[in-house]
């Protein structure tokens, strides 16, 4: 008995493997990618060079990237290519025309399974929810983000900025600065008061468990996504960086919640909160009086809504202004022209709030931003389930299939960019828009799950780097072919991403 089950065991994984080899045989010859042989479990993983020396010493998620880019310019007339791990095949799209073909309508809205290892912090918020809840959501959230409420956040941007600008001082005597710390920490803040209405200091007291646990949450996540030994929960949790992750959530979900209760019993008692008497809701507010109200929401459901976008908000615009700033210390003409349009607008007066009005005038500095964003964008990948069977420019591709949109090779297209690597904030003057390709330049995503928070994400960084450049100047001391990004969540820097920070020393005639 025992031999016939060992028979039928074998005899299935044989026939398994062959209908899997047959799927790719048959898909190689119609999508653009490196040819495999038929029984090649490792499908084009056997061409990744894996070993340190071939890594040039950099980690593998920076040479990824780099190898990424030398298939988009192997297949470089192809709208994608795929690339087979053992017999699953992702396709990779870096052309505006294949990218609209995917997420230009209302399907493939389901993110892929990379983004489960999300769940244990996030659970299925916005960012990874799908169907009717995502939906509903949505509709729910939106109106929060409309430009008339979110300027309602405009005196903590500009809190906030103050202390990072106290913060800065501490640096002016230094020879170096790593940029990327003191900008979280203050995004931290932003973030945490606007989303769930309380005050955590971040930039005068980084010490605190709560800052620490989103800090390391985010890296042990992502060591587990890299690392196939750890996608089975039941043996992950077992080790040490399962424990650790389980200790980090406790923190932040614990946080999450009290802030909940605590709300929502002063909400059923009828006490106001500041907030509330200056009619400045967080979002948290918005979401409680909702799940009070109508019912349909659980304290659970507002835990992940929160938790989201604490977490994406800060991250992704923190990375957004760290790679503006570097940009900026690294192109002089650039930071100059910055400091001309904002004396124009605030004169010598280096305290004076920035307001809606400033926030217009601050054309030169968006277009900064905006190119800042096609070089380094805060999400480098963007990856979608295909849920029916669809054709992308003339290729067919089948239900259950994984699209990855590559924003960062996309926004490299010099077809669309001529002469790519170039910092030219002009790209942005509106004469040069009028005819892009809408789904050429995504930094906040496109179609209907584009970022909910990009109007605040450019409202912050405005303020926060506006407030900056009038007080300080800054040098990179870094060249960019000697700071490559890394794919992580967001595009980090492999290194520290050193600044030099003076006070300005104005001009008087």
């Amino acid at each position: 008995m025992f031999g016939i089950v060992v028979l039928i065991v074998f005899v299935s994984a044989i026939l398994l493997i062959l209908k899997y080899a047959l799927y790719r045989r048959k898909y190689s010859k119609i999508w653009p990618g490196y040819k495999t042989r038929f029984i090649d479990v490792l499908g084009n993983l056997s061409a990744f060079p894996f070993s340190a020396e071939s890594r040039n010493g950099y980690p593998f998620n920076v040479f990824a990237l780099q190898i990424i880019g030398g298939y988009c310019q192997l297949f470089r007339e192809s709208p994608l290519f795929c690339v087979w791990a053992s017999f699953v095949p992702f396709l990779f799209l870096k052309k505006a025309e294949a990218v609209e073909a995917l997420i230009g309508g209302n399907k493939n809205m389901e993110k892929n399974w990379s983004y489960k290892w999300l769940h244990p912090w996030l659970g299925t918020g916005l960012l990874t929810s799908y169907g009717s809840k995502w939906k509903s959501r949505r509709k729910l959230l939106t109106p929060s983000f409309h430009f008339e409420i979110l300027k309602d956040f405009l005196p903590i941007f500009n809190e906030q900025s103050r202390v990072l600008v106290r913060q800065l001082r501490n640096e002016v005597t230094k020879d170096s600065t790593d940029i990327v710390m003191p900008i979280t920490l203050c995004s931290l803040d932003v973030i945490c008061e606007t989303t769930l209405g309380v005050a955590i200091g971040a930039q005068e007291n980084r010490e605190t468990q709560y800052i620490q646990s989103v800090s390391r949450a985010a890296d042990i996540i992502l060591e587990r996504i890299v690392n196939p030994f750890y996608w089975i929960d039941f043996l992950y949790y077992l080790l040490p960086p399962g424990r650790e992750l389980k200790h980090h959530l406790k923190v932040l979900h614990g946080f999450t919640r009290s802030v909940i209760q605590e709300k929502k019993k002063k909400l059923l008692s009828g006490e106001k909160n500041e907030n509330e008497k200056r009619k400045r809701k967080a979002l948290m507010d918005v979401l409680l009086e909702h799940h009070i109200q109508m019912k349909d929401l659980t304290e659970e459901d507002i835990r992940e809504e929160v938790d989201t976008f604490a977490f994406e908000g800060h991250d992704t615009i923190a990375t957004g202004m760290s790679w503006a700033l570097y940009n900026i210390g690294l192109y002089k003409d650039v930071q100059e022209k910055i400091h001309e349009e904002l004396d124009r607008i605030f004169g010598d007066d280096t305290e004076r709030p920035v307001d809606t009005d400033d926030l217009k005038e601050m054309t030169y500095l968006h277009r900064v931003l905006k190119e800042s964003q096609r070089l380094y964008p805060s999400v480098p990948a963007i990856a979608r389930h295909v849920d029916e069977d669809t054709n992308i420019c003339g290729y067919p591709v089948p239900k259950g299939s994984s699209c990855i949109i590559l924003v960062y090779q996309l926004h490299r297209d010099e077809t669309v960019f001529p002469n790519p690597e170039k910092f030219d904030p002009d790209r942005f003057l509106p004469e040069n828009c009028a005819d892009r390709h809408p789904y050429a330049y995504i930094p906040f995503s496109a179609g209907p799950r584009n970022c909910i928070g990009q109007r605040y994400a450019v409202m912050e960084e405005k303020v926060l780097i506006s407030a900056i450049l009038r007080n300080y100047t800054i040098e990179s001391l870094c060249p960019r072919d000697k700071l490559p990004p890394a794919i992580e969540i967001t595009l980090r820097s492999t290194k520290p991403i050193l600044v030099r920070i003076r006070p300005r020393q104005r001009h008087t005639s």
